[in-house]
């Protein structure tokens, strides 16, 4: 067998390797991932599902600032099954070829990403898989118009709940409702009722009023197992479309934003209200609090005795 054949039937990762023009770039890959899906253009295919393989390696500018272990930074493995399940979605098609060059253009899309090889396999139209596999790069994606893709970007409902209302019998039930809504929940706390150490130092004092909050979000976590603490916007990201209830861990958002707060974390309403801004919220609840001087997006007020949510 010549090695151009091997090559054709060998995994994305393989390819990428043998064929990259100025040597090998760094890669992230995804390895048989099987989606049950309505996809062909036979009318055997119609009115039922089948099981869809997809193996999607993407090649990535190499990172020349430190990672520091966090993954806010790096291309994200989730990316790659987003666009994935945003196809899909999206509406019903009769090509692998369309499916396969949408989502790669959809991962094109992403800052890190050179070059992107997707492979999609039928698995049950045979006795082997029958498929299809394609390479774009973001020089492709520049000679073309893109097609506009759906916003999946998801608008969640922010609350922010003062102490006594952590403490409330009625958080369960709350929470249940919540829970209901069609928009992601996350939510947001104050201080603690006991008072943080005082530094005597702007910046260092920041620091720990945030370390605060997140102590707060922690007991709030510990009323209801389905409370979250997130701290980073890929954890939030995955949890808001995943239907989890994210308690959010202010920290590495507020000193990593570009365009920061105004306001420090002894204030901690306004601060829920630019957070809510920051990610695009719907709107903000605050139940047993009052409204800060502005917001980003609307505000909704709720009595602790009287909330019904």
């Amino acid at each position: 067998m010549s090695n151009e054949i091997r090559l054709a039937f060998e995994h994305p990762s393989e390819r990428a390797d043998a064929t990259a023009p100025d040597g090998p770039l760094d890669r992230i890959s995804l390895r048989d991932h099987i989606v049950e899906v309505e996809i062909g253009a036979f009318q055997a295919e119609r009115g039922t599902t089948q099981r869809i393989c997809f193996n999607v390696v993407v090649e990535v500018r190499p990172v020349t600032h430190r990672i520091d272990d966090d993954v806010d930074r790096i291309l994200s493995y989730d990316r790659v099954t987003e666009a994935i399940a945003a196809e899909l979605a999206d509406e019903r098609l009769n090509l692998l070829e369309t499916l396969a060059g949408r989502i790669a253009e959809r991962i094109l899309l992403e800052p890190q990403a050179v070059r992107t090889f997707v492979r999609i396999e039928k698995l049950d139209r045979g006795p082997g898989a029958l498929g299809v596999e394609i390479v774009r790069s973001t020089d492709d994606l520049a000679t073309k118009t893109a097609t506009p893709h759906a916003d999946t970007t998801p608008h969640p409902h922010v609350v922010y709940l003062t102490n006594a209302a952590i403490r409330s019998p009625n958080l369960t039930r709350w929470l249940d409702q919540l829970q209901a809504r069609a928009e992601p929940i996350i939510l947001c706390v104050g201080h603690a009722d006991t008072d943080a150490p005082q530094t005597g130092h702007k910046m260092t004092q920041r620091r720990v009023d945030l370390l605060a909050l997140e102590q707060n979000a922690w007991v709030l976590a510990g009323r209801d197992d389905r409370c979250v603490v997130v701290d980073t916007r890929t954890e939030l990201d995955w949890s808001m479309k995943n239907g989890q209830i994210s308690v959010w861990g202010p920290s590495k958002i507020v000193l990593d934003a570009v365009d920061g707060p105004a306001t420090g974390p002894d204030d901690p309403v306004a601060l829920a209200a630019w957070f809510a801004g920051h990610i695009e919220a719907s709107d903000l609840l605050l139940i047993g609090e009052r409204p800060p001087s502005s917001s980003p997006v609307p505000v909704l007020i709720q009595d602790i005795a009287q909330s019904g949510l």
